[in-house]
């Protein structure tokens, strides 16, 4: 029975030492103000008045409003963002007469420069004319030209010259990279056709046909 007595004052010391400890941290009193923190409501936001500059309209001097208002050439994208470009002009698309009139011209003018040095004919289509970078050579032609890449020289009508590269694919694929110079120097269109002689072994007399002569012509 003392024994029991015993274990219960000794235990009863040991709870009032630790409160004793807790009372001088403070403990219990910390962890009341973070419940009491946690349970107050977050402090509404005020909301800031918008500037009313900023609806204002933009004022324009008085020409600059006389003016007609100029076309929109922005294009906007699926996430709302606007991208400028410069429209592209509205393509220009050779008839099938045109066509066949600037092939026979040039039939007709390869056979007036005779078989000294080989000639192959190019019909234009609207993306070679005025868009690509590069023109396609037949393959039957590249017999004559080199075995490897160089550069080559377009010669036109009044001996203007062009720089261009000769360049072969690993597909086996031959063109002449840097055609975009000589094409818009010309403003080539849609069925024009081209008549292209070697005169040298990196150079090229080229000779055009206009599509568009066919409507100053009698039929």
């Amino acid at each position: 029975m003392d024994e029991a007595n015993s274990y219960e004052e000794q235990r009863r010391r040991q709870i009032e030492q630790n409160k004793c400890k807790l009372d001088e941290l403070r403990l219990h009193k910390l962890s009341a103000a973070v419940r009491q923190a946690a349970a107050k409501p977050m402090p509404t936001k005020l909301a800031v008045p918008r500037n009313p500059r900023l609806d204002a309209p933009t004022r324009r001097s008085g020409r600059i409003a006389s003016l007609p208002e100029q076309p929109d050439y922005r294009i906007r994208k699926a996430n709302g963002d606007v991208k400028t470009e410069s429209p592209d002009p509205v393509p220009v698309y050779a008839t099938n007469e045109e066509r066949a009139y600037a092939v026979a011209k040039a039939e007709q003018l390869k056979g007036q420069l005779g078989s000294d040095h080989p000639t192959f004919i190019k019909p234009m289509s609207h993306s070679s004319a005025t868009k690509l970078s590069h023109l396609n050579i037949p393959v039957h032609f590249t017999q004559y030209l080199p075995v490897h890449d160089e550069m080559m020289v377009l010669v036109d009508e009044v001996n203007n010259e062009f720089d261009t590269l000769y360049h072969i694919t690993c597909q086996r694929r031959y063109s002449l990279t840097g055609w975009r110079a000589f094409s818009a120097y010309h403003k080539l269109l849609d069925g024009d056709c081209l008549l292209f002689q070697l005169i040298e072994r990196r150079k090229f007399k080229v000779y055009i046909v206009r599509a568009s002569c066919y409507n100053n012509n009698d039929h």
